[in-house]
């Protein structure tokens, strides 16, 4: 995919969300929980206090290095996912080997497997960080990874608006609306499990939400044709979801909501 910056807009590409389900299938087999598109990453899995982030790209460019190097303020553990290179280019992946080596980057190789089903080998392993982590970039990266309730989002995918922490909790309401009709605020933040209910109508952010009376809101046209774009997610919502933490959701992710 082309990144504009940290977190900024995406081109999609079919090459590379192809790479992204066989990817987060090693992961989880290693026992790790597992996210796309969070903070700009491409795929993150955490694994108790271990944080893994991976770049998914169809051809090893310069561009895929420069957003592993950025990656590294994250965490130590950074990989760069690309399809198996041709036996014939070997002596060439060598050198990018012992590049990713280098700078501390892990590199996977995603192959057909039978049946079609795709396999991922470990090229190499990363290393120690060439430059300082950012603290409050990894603390982003947790908090948004904590604050989903599922993966909803397919690395190197652009079809539809990223399912942030953000956006999941305006989905509860909305979903609570749809089905309450106009609704006071404390009887959305009870019925929606969510804290910040107030302050998401207030904001109205994606302009899902309009005040019908003093403290009384309503759907617009525009939540309800959301509620059907995310039926998916909506379905999964249930307020008594405890692996949701309300208080780690109060701003929407800034290019990625």
């Amino acid at each position: 995919m082309d990144v504009d910056g940290w977190g900024g807009v995406k081109r999609e590409n079919p090459r590379e969300t192809r790479l992204y389900e066989p990817v987060k299938r090693f992961w989880i087999a290693r026992g790790y929980a597992v996210r796309g598109e969070v903070e700009g990453c491409d795929l993150v899995a955490r694994r108790g206090d271990e944080l893994v982030v991976v770049e998914l790209k169809a051809a090893m460019n310069l561009t895929l290095v420069l957003q592993g190097l950025d990656r590294k303020a994250v965490t130590d553990h950074v990989y760069l996912a690309v399809p198996l290179p041709r036996r014939e280019r070997y002596g060439h992946w060598h050198k990018v080997i012992r590049l990713c080596r280098t700078l501390g980057l892990g590199l996977l190789f995603v192959s057909s497997g039978p049946g079609g089903r795709a396999r991922v080998e470990v090229a190499c392993e990363p290393g120690p960080a060439p430059a300082r982590k950012s603290s409050r970039r990894r603390s982003r990266v947790l908090a948004e990874f904590e604050g989903r309730s599922g993966d909803f989002n397919v690395g190197g995918s652009a079809r539809r608006p990223l399912v942030t922490a953000y956006r999941e909790e305006a989905l509860r309401i909305a979903h609570c609306l749809a089905t309450r009709g106009p609704s006071r605020v404390r009887e959305l933040r009870e019925a929606s499990a969510c804290d910040k209910a107030g302050a998401i109508l207030q904001k109205n952010y994606y302009g899902w939400f309009q005040r019908v009376a003093r403290g009384v809101y309503d759907l617009t046209g525009a939540g309800r044709e959301a509620l059907e774009i995310y039926r998916d997610v909506v379905e999964s919502l249930s307020p008594s979801d405890e692996t949701i933490s309300s208080s780690s959701r109060s701003t929407p992710a800034s290019t990625s909501s």
